[in-house]
């Protein structure tokens, strides 16, 4: 990945525990890949040792402002992306800790500050879930 570990900061404002990109390497300039390894300290783990929707989702939605951070290179603070509508979330299983998630985001139309994206989420090639979303960027 391009990004890793302090440089993901420059793209997203969220800090620990809630962030939930770790890797980032842009492919053009509307998609990237990001990556997150699923640690035991997740916030979003439950107690059967595996990653909620929730998680997935908001891992999705970090993976999506983290692109938009790249492509507004050079401000002082990356955008601050929220949730406004999730269409078509698939979750075809839920990732266990240990496990590495890579997502490819591919942005679609942009009107003003809202964005339409797509996301797929994979672990070793497998698919584990996929999501439309809208996202709000300040």
């Amino acid at each position: 990945m391009k990004y890793a570990g302090k440089d993901i900061e420059r793209l997203i404002p969220q800090r620990p525990p809630f962030m939930m990109v770790d890797g980032f390497e842009p492919l053009s300039d509307d998609s990237a890949a990001t990556a997150l390894c699923i640690s035991r300290n997740n916030y979003f783990i439950l107690d059967d040792g595996e990653l909620s929707e929730s998680g997935i989702i908001e891992h999705q939605a970090q993976s999506v402002s983290a692109l938009a951070g790249y492509r507004a290179a050079g401000s002082d603070n990356p955008p601050v992306g929220i949730i406004g509508e999730v269409k078509h979330f698939e979750c075809l299983r839920r990732p266990k800790v240990g496990e590495r998630l890579v997502t490819t985001v591919q942005m679609g139309m942009t009107f003003g500050n809202v964005t339409l994206a797509k996301c797929e989420t994979a672990i070793d090639g497998e698919t584990v879930a996929r999501i439309n979303i809208k996202v709000f960027m300040q």
